[in-house]
């Protein structure tokens, strides 16, 4: 029988003050992981081991006997009704200002501690030596022993999206506090990391979507003019391959070949910046980087992007302010049924109509000439116009669709499954219905006018949004029946 061998195990902690149950989770976690990459690195040097090495997730658990007398207008900080809840926990340190934020309205709301203990969640070795730079997994024989028989490796059980698709079974009747297990977390840091080149702590809690390289440059122009202001309010900016600069005039090297998605970061300390993923086009790359991004609990995420015009009315360089989305882009159905309506959020869609009015200085009734609001069609096919047109452009005209493109609906429906707000604000490129085709000439004359001015309207739209409490913006509308407490 093989040996198991665990660190020393530490006693359940009962706490009402949340900074000290973040640092004992934090205490935990860091003897955990240490345990792992430290029996790890003596395995690799000692070759074939005798025993099995396992550690576990730090958890989070509290017990309740009575209902929250809470105010009703809170979508957050309370369990739906009297038990059992309990959350792993990863990188307590990445998220210290989250999880004590979230505990510190647990306790208050319950009137009850919480308890801090580790989990029966193993960690899988992969995620526990992530964080050292002279240490790697090697792949499956490339060691001296087989690697599952020695350490735990992920576990899709625990590392799905149950619990945000509302199937998740509770085991021993023990309800979920958070919508992500710990393993569920890790493995989207990790996925961050490969996609976008630049560590999950660079992350700003407003995310910026858009499908062109065009924008980045904008951002960075952006940036360099903030780092300029001492009274901005934003102390750094972060390019691809985690290069980051604190002086509007510091040199950035390019990395020799960029990352799928190329991702900037103009970062605050309270980390309310800014954060510009550009996904590329199509909803496959809007799923992955939303899927990801998603276990950082963003406070907002906008779609500033390009689309298709579909109406006679509209002219190049209109924007698009969605309050509904026609989804054809396919690659959420499995998990949030197409029947599962999208809804605008106020106060997400006053944040982009007041944007685009103080950047274009326009009001009232003369801001209908450069903006329509109405249904985004989301399609997975880039060359749909090569189709015959009769049925899809019937299904549109029923839609009432005013613009077309392959990622915003994408992008609003995972906000809307993972309890995200989300908005979308496009710009008319091209109209192939009365044709105007996106031609390199004609693209190139409207990149050039636009992309600056329909970028600052996002920035603008997250700076509204970043002076709005969190109680108000977290709205209602993306809660289901039976909620997790945290946010």
């Amino acid at each position: 029988m093989t040996t198991l061998l665990t660190p020393e195990a530490l006693s359940p902690k009962q706490f009402t003050d949340p900074a000290a149950a973040v640092a004992r989770l934090e205490e935990l976690y860091t003897q955990a992981t240490e345990f792992l990459c430290d029996s790890f690195s003596k395995v690799l040097q000692n070759g074939a081991p005798t025993a099995r090495y396992r550690a576990y997730y730090p958890e989070i658990r509290i017990k309740t006997s009575t209902y929250a007398q809470v105010d009703s207008r809170l979508s957050f900080g309370h369990v739906a009704e009297p038990g059992v809840h309990a959350t792993t926990v990863t990188r307590p340190d990445l998220f210290r200002s989250y999880l004590t934020q979230q505990i510190a309205l647990l306790i208050k709301n319950h009137d009850q501690p919480v308890t801090i203990a580790a989990s029966d969640t193993p960690i899988p070795v992969h995620f526990a030596v992530a964080h050292t730079s002279d240490l790697v997994v090697p792949h499956q024989g490339a060691a001296a022993f087989t690697l599952r028989d020695v350490f735990d490796v992920p576990d899709l059980t625990t590392t799905n999206d149950d619990i945000v698709n509302g199937v998740h079974e509770n085991e021993d009747a023990v309800g979920p506090l958070s919508l992500f297990t710990a393993q569920r977390v890790d493995y989207s840091l990790a996925r961050l990391a490969h996609y976008t080149a630049t560590d999950a702590r660079h992350f700003q809690n407003h995310v910026l979507f858009t499908n062109y390289q065009f924008y980045v440059s904008e951002f960075e122009n952006y940036a360099r003019e903030q780092l300029a202001d001492p009274s901005s309010g934003y102390t750094s900016f972060v390019s691809t391959g985690n290069v980051e600069i604190t002086q509007p005039d510091a040199e950035i090297e390019q990395p020799l070949k960029l990352p799928q998605m190329p991702t900037y970061h103009l970062k605050r300390e309270d980390g309310s910046g800014l954060t510009l993923v550009n996904i590329g086009v199509g909803p496959s790359n809007a799923k992955t980087a939303t899927d990801h991004i998603a276990v950082l609990r963003p406070h907002a995420w906008l779609m500033v992007g390009h689309c298709a015009g579909l109406r006679n009315t509209q002219a190049l360089g209109d924007f698009v302010l969605a309050h509904a989305y026609l989804r054809d882009d396919k690659v959420l159905d499995d998990d949030l049924p197409v029947w599962v309506p999208i809804p605008p959020l106020a106060e997400v869609q006053v944040a982009l109509e007041r944007a685009v009015a103080e950047v274009t200085e326009l009001e009232g009734y003369e801001l209908k000439r450069i903006m329509r609001t109405g249904t985004v069609a989301s399609v997975d096919n880039r060359n749909w116009e090569l189709r015959d047109q009769t049925g899809p452009v019937q299904r549109l005209s029923q839609s009432r669709a005013i613009a077309l493109d392959m990622e915003s609906a994408t992008i609003a429906a995972n906000g809307y499954r993972f309890r995200v707000p989300y908005g979308t604000l496009l710009c008319v490129s091209d109209k192939p219905l009365h044709g105007e085709l996106k031609l390199p000439g004609m693209a190139s004359s409207f990149y050039t006018t636009q992309v600056s001015r329909h970028l600052m309207i996002g920035i603008r739209a997250m700076e509204h949004l970043r002076g709005m409490p969190l109680e108000r913006l977290h709205s209602r509308k993306l809660r289901s029946f039976d909620e997790t407490a945290f946010l």
